[in-house]
């Protein structure tokens, strides 16, 4: 680094130059950091001659037209030419003027408020040999780049002045190329059309439009003749990141705990920070203010956490500032993934199952995590605060209370260490205690019946490699008999084949069929258990609470069978009881999802029919009232949807023949 400084010194020390160079170099990699702090201030230092020079810096972020330009080097000059302000300046031991105070200034003087009694110098007005100009952000300009490098040249080919450019060229390269693309496109289809180029099919349409916008519009080769003619030298900068980061890390100093975990840490700060790819200290920064926060708000609530997990979500925040912060990923990528259970078991299944629809966990992992063992490697609240910029206190308390369950207590699970880890990571000194752990927990029926049923195809694996000394048939007992008393506290899993997808066993056997038959039974029942309760939440609304009813039909009935978990004569002792208007709206709601989801409702038939019944022999007595009318009309739209439900297992069974 002190080369590269010596090097741009030398041109400044130069008797007579007439070109300016350039500092490329990535975003956030720190390059303006690098001219205040290690370039201007030798600049201004040196004797060159008898005189020193005096650096006016300009940021072009933003600039939308040349004038902007103008002023801003009208200002910049007229306000270091300032006696007053130099002698205050001086008082305190400033070198530079802060951009609030600059705007404070430039208006005072816009209004004739300058404090400066002295008249205009247009001797140091008009000198230019102890001038530099430094230009930064060169690519974030809302001028064409080609127009502003032909003003700059102005200053250095006519009044030679020693001239900086610090940009991005790589992001310069990009915006030349995209700019205005729209119209290019078009002129470039034009173009092709007239020279009956279009219907030809010797190239690609795409690669046709591309070959004409860079021969009609190459602005890039506009902008390599000016800076062939411009710049005389460029610097790559490219920093000793090591020493840049302990930099970055005195800012801690006021937080002793902090600093020193962050000092102990720097080699995984450091080696993370390469990994991401990226040389943007920006991130990084506002990647470690981000960690400031988690850490002092673990050690607050949750003083004792392990230092493992500690250094485990220094990484974790480092990394997910980069994914999501350098435009890698979408924020997407993480939001369904709420737990480090979930983000460990697409681990696996990508892993075993080659699944690439997780091929960026298992990346990212591999990636951050390489030769950093941890088994608590995905954050959800660091994740959510990264992503939102909300420190959720719930999703904290969460995270934390699961990890001081697991991993800082030892208390995981011996089942939920099978699901989430791969079993290979298990050693052999603990392998017979888990197994033996999980087969009290399967007799009891502790473990959820989709669990159990992929803790079977691991057990099935392991006897098959003679791992476990049970045959395959005790194994079953134990196994079903736990999965019926599980299916008495478990709930219905309605993605089985996605959970299934989770067994991180390459092999599986067909003595799974067996145990996937007897679940997919209890499964069923689980579902008519969830849909009897639902059924009888929704009908208690009939026909006090209607409005209740309405939007919980809506939401939650429309496409399955609810009347078929509801007793038919409960139904229509509710149903008489409600209002005239109600009764036709039921009638057309049903009507209606009958016509919408005809083959998902069809195992209503049963219980509609009964419905219509007990309807048909209540009206069969009764005078002729409008509820009686209503009730009757109600019983007849029942006969036309039980004539949809037959029409649709008609075209079912045709569709069986003809398969």
């Amino acid at each position: 680094m002190e080369d590269l400084v010596e090097s741009i010194l030398d041109y400044i020390r130069a008797d007579y130059t007439d070109y300016a160079i350039m500092i490329n170099g990535e975003w956030g990699s720190g390059k303006t950091h690098f001219w205040n702090n290690k370039i201007r201030n030798k600049i201004e230092s040196m004797q060159l001659n008898g005189k020193s020079y005096t650096t006016i810096y300009m940021s072009l972020y933003g600039i939308s037209n040349l004038e902007e330009i103008s002023k801003k080097i009208f200002m910049e000059t007229t306000q270091l030419m300032d006696k007053n302000l130099r002698k205050f300046m001086n008082s305190r031991g400033q070198e530079t003027i802060p951009e609030y105070a600059k705007t404070g200034i430039d208006m005072a003087n816009f209004f004739g408020v300058s404090q400066n009694s002295n008249k205009l110098d247009y001797a140091d007005f008009f000198a230019t040999d102890d001038k530099v100009l430094c230009f930064d952000d060169l690519e974030r300009a809302n001028v064409d780049v080609i127009d502003i490098l032909g003003y700059i040249n102005n200053f250095v080919e006519h009044d030679h002045i020693k001239t900086i450019i610090i940009c991005n060229e790589k992001e310069l390269s990009t915006k030349l190329k995209s700019s205005n693309l729209e119209m290019k496109t078009f002129i470039a289809t034009y173009l092709l059309d007239k020279q009956n180029e279009l219907n030809k099919s010797d190239k690609p349409m795409v690669e046709k439009i591309q070959d004409k916008i860079e021969h009609v519009f190459d602005k890039a080769n506009d902008y390599e003749r000016i800076k062939e003619k411009l710049i005389g030298e460029t610097f790559e900068y490219a920093p000793k990141f090591d020493y840049i980061i302990n930099g970055i890390l005195m800012r801690y100093e006021n937080n002793p705990e902090l600093i020193r975990f962050l000092r102990e840490n720097t080699k995984l700060i450091i080696n993370t920070f390469h990994r991401s790819g990226t040389r943007n200290l920006r991130i990084l920064k506002h990647a470690l203010n981000d960690f400031k926060k988690v850490y002092e708000m673990v050690n607050k609530a949750y003083p004792n956490t392990n230092y493992r997990v500690l250094q485990t979500m220094l990484i974790f925040t480092i990394a997910v500032s980069f994914e999501i912060k350098a435009g890698k990923i979408t924020k997407e990528k993480f939001i369904n993934i709420n737990n480090n259970e979930e983000y460990k078991a697409l681990l696996v299944s990508s892993r075993i199952l080659m699944d690439n629809r997780q091929f960026y966990i298992k990346e990212f992992d591999n990636n951050y995590y390489y030769n950093f063992k941890s088994e608590y490697r995905f954050f959800k609240f660091i994740e959510y605060y990264v992503r939102t910029r909300i420190f959720d206190m719930k999703i904290f308390k969460d995270n934390m209370e699961t990890i001081r369950k697991t991993v800082d207590t030892g208390e995981l699970p011996a089942y939920k260490r099978l699901l989430t880890e791969e079993y290979w990571k298990i050693s052999d000194d603990e392998f017979n205690i888990v197994i033996e752990e999980i087969l009290e927990d399967i007799k009891s029926g502790k473990i959820k019946l989709i669990d159990t049923v992929k803790i079977f195809a691991y057990f099935s694996y392991f006897s098959r490699k003679g791992l476990i000394q049970y045959d395959l048939k005790i194994l079953k007992a134990i196994f079903f008999n736990g999965m019926n008393i599980s299916s008495l506290t478990s709930e219905y899993c309605d993605n089985v084949e996605e959970e299934l997808d989770k067994i991180a066993i390459e092999e599986v056997a067909e003595d799974m069929e067996e145990v996937l038959k007897h679940f997919n039974v209890l499964n069923e029942q689980l579902l008519d258990k969830k849909y009897k309760e639902k059924a009888d939440e929704v009908m208690k609304f009939i026909p006090m609470k209607m409005e209740q009813f309405y939007e919980m039909f809506d939401k939650e009935c429309v496409n399955i069978p609810i009347l078929k978990y509801y007793d038919p004569n409960q139904f229509f002792q509710r149903l008489s009881c409600a209002s005239n208007e109600d009764i036709v709206l039921i009638k057309e709601k049903l009507l209606d999802r009958s016509e919408k989801y005809t083959k998902e409702l069809e195992p209503e038939t049963r219980n509609i029919k009964l419905l219509k019944q007990v309807i048909d022999e209540y009206i069969k007595t009764k005078v002729p009232t409008i509820k009686n009318v209503m009730l009757k009309d109600f019983a007849n739209s029942l006969e036309y949807i039980l004539s949809k439900y037959k029409t649709g297992f008609l075209v079912k069974k045709e569709e069986k023949i003809e398969e």
